[in-house]
């Protein structure tokens, strides 16, 4: 059975208040929040208040807003375009909406549906962009929270972008034919090279851009965005990342990125595998490279979605040197690398004033060699280690360190599947470290953090490793 779909007792417009009255009564905070939230808008602002509070005659001098100290009185209203009542006295208020009402002037009272004649939105201001979002006075919260996710989706530069597009709306319309051609220029004035631009503050370029599009008809050149996918938890995706995430073609990702993540881009955008994964390498990186270069130059908008932040072990730096080569343009969007999860997953302050000042991220995979590693001697100075892909090559890290003459009582933390929830946590000292590799139920990337700032961890939520070191001990004893 169909139902009929519900029906707007309200109707959304936008009012042009450009240079008029708008009046609000009221002293208090009801007052202050309504000019706030007015003063986003280009209307002549006047507040009607005999007794106002502090807060509001601080933002009003503040604002440069004309306020009027006198007790209300009906002329107060004459000239305005709308009206505010905003006293918080509900005999005030309903005396404010008739005067409004008889004068032909539509009203708000605030907290009093019965007594308005429209309703004020949670706003998103990107100027000239604006979204409103209304509940009928029923749910304010609710819209707020609306508003604070259409918030996340808009780019601040939206404003910037919308206001360069008015000043080619006439270019276009006289040298490109309406429908599809004209549809395509403007879809990718707004999310293609022009934005980005205007995103980077570049407006020269963004300027170039858009008439370069004019010139080949909206047809888009191809763009590689390298984007971070970080730790895994894909709440701690950027809202930079999200956004191209929706507007690829092409999405081009790591094994290590869920899927819940791959899946944020759009339902059409072709998925491509890349691999990439101990024991598991589907592509080589050549491979990729030349991969990247053929989708862009078919015009298409391309997200690599590598797990973690790009440039930590990510191998971006040959991507971005083929891309460049081929001219292709492209850009990085950071991530949450692996080292800062783990140590949030363990409440790990990764510098600790008087104990550590710095950090080394490495993969420890330097140590095959016979001589000590750079990062091993800044360790011995206090330095936080951070060892990527760390539980094969555990015992390496443990005994070069040992041999260097770290402590072997120095601090370990370990986490599997750092920021998700079945992760796996465990702490210890650099004695202990050789027992990880023993585990090896630990299927996915693990992390180990080391050094005397790691004491400083919360290891409530962590298993010992010593508890392993000792249970392998007893089995290894029993199987002799």
């Amino acid at each position: 059975m169909m139902h009929a779909a519900a029906k707007l007792n309200a109707f959304p417009v936008f009012m042009r208040v450009e240079k008029r009255p708008v009046v609000i009564v009221g002293g208090g905070e009801e007052a202050l929040a309504k000019a706030r939230l007015l003063a986003q808008s280009s209307a002549e602002l006047a507040i009607v208040a005999d007794e106002p509070e502090a807060g509001l005659t601080e933002w009003v001098g503040a604002n440069n807003v004309r306020i009027v100290r006198e007790a209300y009185d009906a002329s107060h209203l004459d000239g305005a375009s709308l009206v505010f009542a905003a006293s918080g006295e509900e005999a005030l208020d309903r005396l404010v909406a008739e005067d409004a009402r008889h004068a032909g002037i539509p009203v708000n009272a605030v907290d009093r549906p019965e007594l308005c004649d429209f309703f004020t939105p949670a706003l998103v201001n990107r100027a000239p962009v604006a979204v409103a979002i209304g509940t009928e006075g029923a749910g304010p919260v609710l819209a707020q929270m609306i508003r604070a996710r259409i918030d996340q989706l808009l780019p601040p530069s939206l404003g910037r972008l919308a206001r360069l597009a008015v000043s080619y709306r006439g270019v276009v319309e006289h040298l490109m034919p309406k429908g599809a051609v004209r549809r395509r220029f403007w879809k990718e004035f707004f999310t293609g090279e022009p934005a980005r631009a205007i995103e980077a503050g570049a407006d020269e370029r963004a300027a170039r851009a858009a008439a370069d599009l004019i010139r080949r008809q909206g047809v888009a050149a191809g763009h590689v965005a390298l984007v971070g996918a970080g730790p895994g938890a894909e709440d701690l995706l950027t809202l930079r990342a999200q956004r191209l995430l929706m507007e690829a073609d092409v999405i081009v990702h790591d094994a290590l990125v869920p899927e819940a993540i791959v899946a944020m881009g759009r339902r059409d955008a072709e998925r491509i595998a890349a691999g990439k994964r101990k024991g598991c390498h589907s592509k080589s990186q050549a491979e990729i490279n030349a991969l990247l270069v053929s989708l862009a130059r078919q015009g298409k908008r391309v997200v690599r979605l590598k797990s973690g932040d790009p440039l930590i072990f990510g191998r971006a730096g040959e991507e971005m040197q083929a891309l460049r080569d081929a001219g292709i343009s492209y850009e990085v969007v950071p991530g949450v690398t692996a080292a800062f999860a783990a140590a949030a997953d363990f409440e790990l302050p990764l510098t600790l004033r008087g104990v550590a000042s710095s950090i080394v991220f490495t993969t420890g995979h330097d140590l095959k060699g016979n001589a000590l590693p750079d990062w091993a001697k800044l360790a011995i100075g206090g330095a936080t280690v951070a060892v990527y892909m760390g539980r094969s090559i555990a015992a390496e890290v443990a005994t070069h360190l040992i041999a260097a003459g770290l402590s072997p009582d120095t601090a370990v933390a370990v986490v599997e599947n750092a920021s998700l929830g079945h992760r796996a946590m465990f702490h210890g000292t650099l004695t202990d470290l050789p027992s990880l590799q023993d585990r090896s139920e630990l299927s996915g990337p693990v992390m180990t953090i080391i050094g005397d700032a790691v004491a400083g961890a919360n290891f409530s939520r962590s298993e010992p490793l010593a508890a392993w070191h000792g249970a392998s001990a007893a089995i290894r004893e029993e199987a002799q």
